[in-house]
């Protein structure tokens, strides 16, 4: 019984956490989009603001190796100048 107790609380005591940190994703997503508004209101491309974001989080071999196959793309569709 007293095993049935402790799973019930720990089983509890993860859920509430799980809760809690939702509800901060939540509220961080609510401030980013806040913040993208605030910059598209001032006149900056939030699609290409999204992208800068996106690749500042790769390392620099991962950048590279996108850049490089953009690159191999557009030149394929003649899409470069």
């Amino acid at each position: 019984m007293a095993k049935s107790g402790f799973a019930k609380e720990r089983l509890r005591s993860f859920v509430e956490r799980i809760e809690r940190l939702e509800e901060e994703r939540a509220a961080l997503s609510a401030d980013i989009r806040e913040v993208y508004a605030e910059a598209k209101g001032e006149g900056f491309d939030i699609k290409i603001m999204r992208q800068v974001v996106r690749l500042r989080k790769l390392d620099k071999a991962d950048f590279q190796e996108q850049e490089a196959m953009l690159d191999l793309y557009k030149r394929a569709l003649n899409m470069t100048d």
